[in-house]
């Protein structure tokens, strides 16, 4: 499969694992210390192709991805879990550790991030799902970035991360549905 954006990541082995999956084209930040050439090459990558964002998911990955976000709007976002990144039998975490299958997944279901946020949920709707401040709140915040494909994030950045992916009320009341069914039959 074809992908037309500019994927970008992390390292050489993050290349390696996406075109084992796709044909593709990918721009490395090479880590967290991304400087402005590698800023340069993502906008004009986003002007002329369109951009994915498709970094690991634990610190670096988050920090390279914010930074994208801030400096190039309008990139795509592809995640994926951190037992979809586990290498198997051993250490080690991240995209070059993903599955082909996982990686093709990842990437159909990229979202754009949008810098225009529009207030739909609050804190309290948070609060009231258990997604915050309560027993088995970080398990549902997982879940929930799971179902919503938009990434595990802690519960002070939740709120920030549903308006920037512009997850509607309805969505969000269906994937918490979904949660609160699975505790159920648990």
């Amino acid at each position: 499969m074809k992908i037309k954006e500019v994927i970008v990541v992390e390292g050489k082995d993050d290349t390696t694992a996406i075109r084992r999956a796709v044909d593709a084209d990918t721009i490395e930040t090479n880590g967290s210390a991304i400087n402005e050439v590698t800023i340069e090459k993502i906008k004009l990558a986003q002007k002329n192709r369109g951009v994915i964002v498709f970094t690991d998911p634990d610190f670096p990955g988050e920090k390279i991805r914010k930074i994208i976000a801030q400096q190039v709007p309008g990139c795509k976002h592809a995640f994926i879990t951190k037992e979809e990144a586990l290498k198997s039998r051993g250490r080690g975490l991240g995209v070059e550790h993903a599955s082909p299958q996982t990686i093709l997944k990842a990437l159909e279901q990229a979202h754009e991030m949008s810098i225009s946020i529009v207030e739909e949920m609050t804190q309290e709707d948070l609060i009231d799902a258990g997604l915050i401040g309560g027993d088995g709140a970080k398990e549902k915040r997982e879940k929930l970035g799971k179902l919503l494909k938009i990434g595990y994030t802690n519960g002070k950045q939740l709120h920030k991360r549903l308006m920037m992916f512009q997850i509607s009320r309805e969505e969000f009341a269906a994937a918490i549905a979904v949660i609160r069914q699975e505790e159920k039959n648990a």
